[in-house]
């Protein structure tokens, strides 16, 4: 059974999520504050955490820093808040997912089951892609450009693998929300092109191996790596 942490101030929300969490068969535990969550994070064992941005004493993004010291558990964010810097945000300092209020309980769960069966899936031990330039170690979850590691947010990891993986095909942008989200996405396509942008941003002097296809999506080039 797995077990997960909802973080929020508005007791409505925390037993919606309660609720439906029981449907799905987790147990649930409740925090109201970012203080809160991070000592339960430290004393409990959670499998994911559901954490609200605006928060009293200590907001969620806040929370999330100090969590990542520690742990790398998967966090969804709950957010009111619709601006693409927030979203940047969050994902920069490794959340897992962002769901922005008033939300759907049903896409709740299936989002927090993509992303625990994604978890449970371990990449085959010696899987490595290595171009000269760029190495990727999918089993040990490590990313190096010219010798030097480079860390990535969990979607990171897991948008760069599947492209590495399917290297040299044109893959859309519907086609990459369904594989690297895991469900029918509701949102817009800006999660995807943030994500992207992210990336190429941690992949430095590899960045150009993501190739954009104007009106389609991206593709990964593994002869395209560097100057």
């Amino acid at each position: 059974m797995n077990k997960i942490l909802i973080v929020d101030d508005e007791a409505q929300i925390r037993t919606i999520v309660g609720k439906y969490g029981a449907i799905e068969g987790y147990t649930v535990d409740e925090a109201t504050n970012g203080f809160e969550a991070i000592e339960m994070v430290k004393r409990g064992t959670y499998d994911l955490v559901i954490m609200d941005v605006m928060m009293p004493e200590l907001d969620g993004f806040s929370a999330v820093r100090e969590i990542r010291k520690f742990s790398n558990l998967p966090i969804i964010m709950l957010s009111a808040r619709t601006e693409e810097y927030d979203r940047i945000n969050g994902f920069e300092i490794g959340i897992d997912d962002y769901v922005t209020k008033p939300f759907s309980p049903k896409e709740l769960m299936l989002r927090i089951k993509t992303i625990l069966n994604r978890v449970r899936q371990a990449p085959a031990a010696g899987e490595v892609f290595d171009n000269g330039r760029l190495k990727v170690d999918f089993a040990a979850r490590l990313v190096y450009v010219d010798g030097e590691r480079v860390d990535l947010s969990p979607k990171e990891y897991e948008l760069l693998f599947y492209m590495v993986k399917n290297r040299g095909l044109a893959l859309s942008r519907e086609k990459l929300l369904n594989e690297v989200w895991g469900y029918d996405f509701y949102g817009d396509d800006r999660t995807l092109d943030t994500h992207i942008k992210l990336l190429r941003k941690s992949l430095g002097a590899c960045s150009d191996s993501i190739v954009t296809l104007r009106g389609m999506g991206y593709r990964f080039e593994s002869d395209k790596v560097g100057g």
